[in-house]
């Protein structure tokens, strides 16, 4: 397999698959990238490459086009973005295969760029062809993922693809390298001790998670609307709060797992209650098993942000997957801001800290902090899936 930071790749035509999965706005007929971190993540890759002499095939998909090409999900959106960003013209192909896109790539000099057209226009790409991964395979002479975010699923860009390639032309971009090392650290050797953090809306998101890192972490803490159904399990009364009724019983089996193996589980004394899901509702602070009818849970109150931080700033390794309340409303942002602030502080003072999960990543950003903590994952799902030891296909065909 090949090491991009031990093999270079001169004058050869390098296929990249990359995660340019981007959000777009239109202005005035025209779309535009509206946030580039994705790409961004990839740059140190592709300009690795250039450096090296090589040329560069991309593919990626956009969106979630129902059947065949639509204009909205061309990738032919991002080329002038893409290439300010690299710093050279970037070419695009009208397709991912057919004779004009092998034309194009098949005619690439070294230090050359050619995006090629939204692998989703063709439902094979999901489907997992063969066929579609062998055409696709035709773009280059070595085959590169460096799409994380995508790792989890088993399309014929992503995994089937890499059977065309052999080990020692096919390998991982830095993104995708930098991913597995920086998971590995939480996962095979943590310092200690280890925090993992876990919010977001519903225990059922994320038990499989919860039940992995009772075997690893030395505390767990529960925040968001899942805290609410352990609160309601625990025998509490929790008024309107979001509660899954159907994972009583799965938060109260988490409870004494934790309990048998010595884990600290770590949920909220108190909540920042309101009387409507709206920024502007009446609000009161209470006890998270104590929250009166009418009302609902919509961030952690005083006393849990101060355990929290405690817990956070004494530990050596931070995983944290998932906001503590609703921060995209400003009355009940002061949970996730504060654990933000603690997983920064204690970065500053040697811990390794690992952000995930695409509402996190986002609250790291809104808050200023993710050139504070020490890394902030691109992975989303595929990275809640790494965690939960599942196997992800783009990882394991690369691997061999």
């Amino acid at each position: 397999m090949i090491t991009l930071n031990e093999t270079k790749l001169d004058n050869k035509r390098v296929l990249v698959r990359v995660d340019f999965n981007v959000p777009l706005t239109e202005e005035n007929g025209r779309f535009k990238v509206a946030d580039d971190t994705r790409i961004r993540s990839t740059l140190p890759t592709l300009r690795r490459l250039l450096d090296d002499g090589a040329s560069i095939v991309l593919m990626t998909h956009l969106g979630r086009p129902k059947s065949g090409p639509e204009d909205r999900f061309s990738l032919q959106h991002i080329v002038p973005h893409l290439s300010e960003m690299l710093g050279r013209e970037v070419a695009f192909a009208d397709d991912c295969v057919g004779e004009n896109a092998f034309a194009a790539s098949a005619a690439l000099k070294p230090g050359q760029v050619l995006l090629l057209e939204n692998l989703r226009f063709h439902a094979e790409e999901q489907q997992g062809d063969k066929a579609f991964a062998e055409k696709l395979s035709r773009h280059g002479d070595v085959y590169l993922n460096d799409a994380f975010g995508t790792a989890h699923r088993a399309h014929a860009s992503t995994a089937v693809i890499a059977g065309f390639f052999a080990p020692d032309q096919r390998g991982f971009g830095l993104l995708m390298d930098a991913e597995i090392k920086n998971a590995d650290k939480v996962l095979a050797d943590p310092k200690r001790p280890l925090v993992a953090i876990l919010g977001g809306a519903k225990v059922s998101g994320k038990i499989m998670i919860i039940e992995r890192l009772l075997d690893v972490a030395d505390t767990i803490i529960i925040g968001g609307g899942m805290s609410y159904t352990f609160a309601k399990a625990a025998g509490g009364e929790v008024g309107k709060s979001l509660v899954e009724e159907d994972r009583l019983d799965t938060a109260r089996k988490v409870a004494e797992l934790a309990r048998e193996k010595g884990v600290e589980l770590l949920l909220p004394q108190d909540s920042v209650a309101a009387d409507a899901f709206d920024n502007e509702a009446n609000v009161q602070v209470c006890n998270s098993q104590e929250i009166p009818d009418g009302w609902m849970g919509l961030d952690i109150g005083p006393a849990a942000r101060k355990a929290y931080a405690e817990a956070i700033e004494n530990a050596k390794t931070i995983l944290w997957n998932g906001p503590m309340g609703v921060f995209e409303l400003d009355n009940f942002q002061a949970g996730t801001k504060a654990v933000a602030t603690a997983v920064a502080k204690s970065t500053e003072h040697g811990a390794f800290s690992l952000v995930g999960g695409g509402d996190s990543v986002a609250a790291v950003n809104r808050f200023g902090f993710a050139e504070r903590v020490s890394y902030v994952s691109t992975g989303g799902g595929a990275m809640l899936e790494y965690f939960e030891g599942k196997t992800l296909p783009g990882i394991a065909a690369v691997k061999g």
